[in-house]
């Protein structure tokens, strides 16, 4: 039974070199139709798979809070009609641009019911946040964080960036140090991955991005977990850390290969059996929902081959790794008579630990994880 749900906010007070998500500047765009239309998708989406009761809600984007106060409004009371986050520990998360969420905002979510913030931070170094071209300040990080919690909010995460250009060890021990000082109870903490169709992509093309070197991110990664560990956040996957019971539930969702709505433009979602994918231009998105009631383009129905793979490269970035018992309730195969060359493989290349109960990565296997995930997809040659 599904018990989360992903929508998906395009819009953007301004647009950041380095993002490739669906996204556009939010002035001028029909953001009243597009609420229409997601209530639309969401609405024709339940009706066709249903839910029992939702326990996690992630509201990303773009920036949901780049909607005004009324807009908000709306998008909260769509949630609140068709999704209804009614458990008692459900998880409603809002991401959020620093220095972009004024007092009155946050009491609407609150009242609305959203109880996880998650602020888009990236670096406390302003040099390094007007190269990524961010508009927020380091103030603006402290008093968003300040007002937040005056509002109520306790689950809050801070999103940080490493491997920037011209970003040095220094500034990645600065950066974490400030961040520790505001009290947060999750970090999760990305090496840069420069994606086509991005101001740094265009810049890289150039010659005129200069990143730090494969040592030197690897190393930023290092000081990363080893300093996250010294102030009390466990690292439960690759990029995340949080204190004990704030670990991100929605996101275990994906890394449990656990099924999932995705609604809004260039959301994907997975849904009784099939991964889909909606449009992400808007007018594509409203005419393909007119057309045939859902925003689709496409929908791929998951092998069970496919199934294992996904448990695999996906669980394998859980630090508790993937659970042989699990593995078996799900596909009625032990996990060894699958896999067993690439454990045996990935063993002895140091990259992977075996327990009686799981297989999961070891130090070395996460600073190589996508060469480990690679591993597991079956060659059917």
């Amino acid at each position: 039974m599904i018990q989360s749900a992903y929508i998906h906010i395009p819009f953007c007070q301004h647009i950041c070199h380095y993002c490739d998500f669906n996204k556009m500047f939010i002035d001028r765009q029909p953001v009243e139709q597009y609420l229409d239309y997601l209530e639309k998708e969401i609405e024709n989406t339940v009706q066709q798979v249903p839910f029992g009761q939702l326990q996690t809600i992630f509201v990303g984007g773009g920036t949901p809070t780049a909607l005004n106060m009324k807009q908000t409004e709306r998008l909260l009371s769509i949630i609140d009609k068709h999704l209804r986050p009614k458990a008692t520990e459900y998880e409603l998360t809002f991401e959020a641009n620093p220095g972009d969420v004024p007092k009155e905002k946050l009491k609407l979510l609150i009242e609305g019911g959203v109880n996880r913030l998650s602020f888009g931070v990236q670096t406390f170094q302003e040099s390094l946040l007007k190269k990524l071209g961010r508009t927020h300040t380091r103030q603006d990080v402290v008093k968003s964080v300040e007002d937040a919690k005056a509002a109520g909010f306790f689950n809050i995460n801070l999103d940080l960036i490493y491997a920037l250009p011209t970003q040095t060890i220094q500034d990645v021990r600065e950066t974490l140090q400030e961040a520790y000082a505001l009290d947060v109870p999750h970090f999760s903490a990305y090496s840069l991955i420069v994606e086509p169709k991005t101001v740094f992509y265009n810049m890289m093309q150039k010659g005129k991005l200069p990143l730090p070197s494969e040592e030197h991110e690897a190393q930023m990664y290092e000081i990363v977990m080893d300093e996250m560990e010294k102030n009390g956040y466990h690292q439960y996957e690759i990029s995340n850390f949080s204190k004990a019971g704030y670990e991100s539930r929605h996101n275990l969702t994906y890394w449990n290969n656990e099924e999932y709505y995705g609604f809004g433009a260039g959301a994907h979602g997975y849904t009784a059996g099939k991964r889909t994918q909606n449009a992400g231009p808007l007018k594509k998105y409203f005419t393909t929902i007119d057309e045939t009631g859902f925003p689709y383009v496409s929908a791929h129905p998951v092998t069970k081959q496919e199934q294992m793979e996904e448990e695999l490269f996906l669980g394998l970035r859980k630090t508790e790794g993937v659970s042989k018992d699990t593995f078996l309730q799900k596909f009625g195969l032990r996990l060894d008579a699958i896999f067993q060359k690439q454990i045996e493989e990935q063993t002895r290349l140091g990259l992977i630990e075996e327990t009686a109960e799981a297989i999961r990565l070891t130090r070395k296997g996460k600073l190589l994880g996508n060469e480990v995930f690679q591993s597991f997809l079956i060659d059917e040659s």
